[in-house]
């Protein structure tokens, strides 16, 4: 459910993706360690992620690190591993009254990485504003393909009849059944494509792609995305009079 700020004009969605690019090309640009670039990159989730909890916000879901980035030099890799681990401070989620919760193929995560994130997600679970959504090991693939093997095991066992699978069905067997779609999908960086993410999630979510490198993305950008999103109509595949008429 929408929500306005004291800025009327604006609608906070319920839900917002990001995926948050351009670590990488911000850090090369000025003769730096890409590393860098990812380290400068987790001073915008911390900004992001208050103004999100500020404005109301029910869920804000991040693509951290893909499935495919596993295929990146070992030494990145292990940096953004030893970042990830170091970035994850209590003091956000509480000063903020804000829950984790993290998506994805975590087995493949090393064990300590694993026990933070099960440890953080415990120890805020009682909060009740924002719910931050870390979507880490993450693909869109992996998750609809687990979907599918989950669903077709309980068709195996006679738990469910293959004619009764729906939607409603499939989105339940996914690992973000927990929370609504999104309402707007963002990408920094300058890219025009979705990269394997939420692809199932983001059927009808509004698209808003900015060249913005993601350190240098600001509360003023996000705000910036959220007034370009306030003055989209959301039709639902209906027609703008049936909208109109079902908003009045």
């Amino acid at each position: 459910m929408e929500t306005t700020t004291h800025n009327a004009h604006i609608k906070i969605p319920a839900h917002v993706a990001i995926i948050m690019d351009g670590n990488g090309r911000w850090a090369k640009a000025r003769g730096l360690n890409r590393n860098a670039g990812h380290q400068k990159g987790v001073d915008t989730v911390r900004e992001i992620t208050s103004a999100a909890a500020r404005l109301g916000m029910k869920y804000l879901t991040l693509y951290t690190f893909s499935t495919e980035n596993w295929n990146r030099p070992s030494d990145e890799v292990a940096a953004l591993m030893s970042l990830i681990l170091t970035s994850m401070e209590e003091e956000l989620f509480m000063k903020n009254n804000v829950s984790l919760r993290v998506i994805g193929d975590l087995k493949r995560l090393p064990e300590n990485i694993q026990e933070a994130i099960r440890g953080l997600e415990q120890r805020t679970s009682g909060n009740t504003g924002l719910t931050l959504v870390i979507a880490l090991s993450y693909s869109s693939r992996w998750e609809i393909t687990e979907a599918v093997r989950h669903l077709a095991a309980q068709a195996a066992n006679g738990r469910l009849k293959p004619e009764d699978i729906d939607e409603a069905c499939v989105s339940q067997a996914l690992s973000t059944a927990f929370m609504p779609d999104p309402d707007l999908l963002i990408r920094t960086g300058g890219e025009l494509r979705l990269s394997n993410y939420l692809l199932w999630q983001c059927a009808y979510s509004e698209l808003y792609f900015c060249d913005t490198y993601w350190p240098d993305f600001s509360e003023a950008d996000f705000m910036k995305a959220l007034e370009v999103y306030t003055a989209r109509e959301r039709r639902f595949g209906k027609t703008s009079e049936q909208v109109t008429t079902a908003n009045e």
